[in-house]
């Protein structure tokens, strides 16, 4: 059953943030969204964390005209895996993000313009800090749990070492530790993209650059899939709009790619897009660490793994070297390697094919939090 209707609602903090670049960034505004209803003691909330280009609203619609659901709307809500009947669900957007959170797009209240590239690189870790500047306005003391995939996941990770007194576990899905060079690469072809249009007026443009955005998109969004998903979705099947020999026809792939990436424009701004797409690329759960096991040291409650055999963005390799190292220190951890076709997206589209071990791992946690 759905959540219904939802709303986001938003929590501004005057107060000042010292980012790990050095920079300071305030005052913050984030955006959010909870469902189901907070317990007395205040002991069953989950956070959700969303991916790169995720928003707030994980689940439900904001109206009854509303076509589209939350992004991860099938597995929130009564007698879902997220049960709304058992649990207090949060989603709130990153900060960096255009989806109502302090970013690019906000105003600067100095100069009372847009930041737009006056606004500062941030950090998953700086994004975890702003999340807890929310979890404590809420009065939540300890998170049952912190669940995301990807970007999500690398949030989890920091709320695990970080701020390890203030959750009692974490699910982490298709995430790495540390992007590889393969993963900043495919980022700075994407960047390229935005940089090179000329529309983009070195972040000063009105409105969004339409083409350098859309190739941008485009050029990701092919680092979400997998080749098995590629050819079972579109094979080499040639648009039938196009002659198979007219120079500028398009096979059904690229006709995808082009529709994906030109329908983002009308969602997502570019600037967001590059700060995030460079704190994904920073992102290392050992930054200022001597060692991966230095940085999982401080880790009190139990982890949650998932990979995906067909994920070549974050492949399985990658979270395997982090279980390996949290079962070296004696850590409570589990991993799951889940057979899929999807590529990166399937912690998205798949949600049954985890869904049971994330249900036993929370029965779990519960149980050991005292949780009824």
């Amino acid at each position: 059953m759905s959540v219904g209707i939802v709303e986001t609602k938003f929590v501004h903090f005057d107060t000042e943030l010292r980012l790990e670049s050095g920079r300071i960034l305030g005052p913050i505004s984030i955006a959010y969204e909870t469902y189901g209803e907070l317990n007395a003691d205040k002991s069953n909330a989950i956070l959700v964390a969303h991916a790169w280009t995720g928003s707030a609203h994980l689940a439900g619609r904001h109206s009854e005209d509303d076509k589209k659901p939350g992004w991860w709307d099938e597995i929130v809500g009564p007698g879902r895996l997220l049960d709304t009947n058992r649990y207090f669900v949060i989603c709130s957007n990153i900060i960096g993000s255009c989806y109502g959170s302090t970013g690019p797009t906000s105003i600067n209240p100095k100069t009372g313009r847009r930041y737009n590239l006056t606004f500062p690189v941030i950090t998953v870790r700086d994004m975890v800090r702003a999340q807890q500047l929310l979890i404590d306005f809420l009065g939540i003391r300890k998170l049952l749990a912190v669940m995301g995939g990807s970007m999500g996941g690398m949030q989890a990770l920091e709320w695990s070492t970080c701020y390890p007194d203030r959750i009692a576990s974490a699910i982490v899905l298709a995430t790495s530790g540390r992007p590889s060079p393969m993963a900043i690469a495919m980022n700075a072809v994407a960047r390229w993209a935005i940089f090179n249009d000329p529309s983009w007026k070195k972040g000063e443009y009105r409105k969004n650059p339409k083409d350098g955005l859309a190739l941008a998109r485009g050029i990701g969004h092919i680092t979400f899939l997998s080749d098995l998903s590629m050819l079972e979705k579109f094979g080499r099947r040639f648009s039938a709009r196009d002659g198979q020999f007219d120079f500028f026809g398009q096979f059904e792939v690229e006709r995808y790619l082009s529709y994906n990436g030109y329908n983002f424009v009308d969602r997502f701004d570019a600037n967001s897009f590059l700060y995030l797409a460079k704190a994904l690329d920073l992102y290392d759960v050992s930054w200022g660490c001597e060692s991966l096991h230095e940085a999982f040291a401080p880790v009190r409650s139990p982890l949650q793994f998932f990979a995906f055999t067909s994920d070549w963005l974050y492949p399985p390799y990658q979270t395997e070297e982090m279980v390996r190292v949290l079962e070296e220190l004696g850590k409570p951890v589990e991993y799951h390697l889940i057979e899929s076709n999807y590529g990166h997206d399937a912690f998205l589209l798949e949600h049954e094919a985890f869904a049971p071990n994330v249900k036993g791992f929370l029965e779990k946690v519960e149980k050991s939090s005292g949780f009824e």
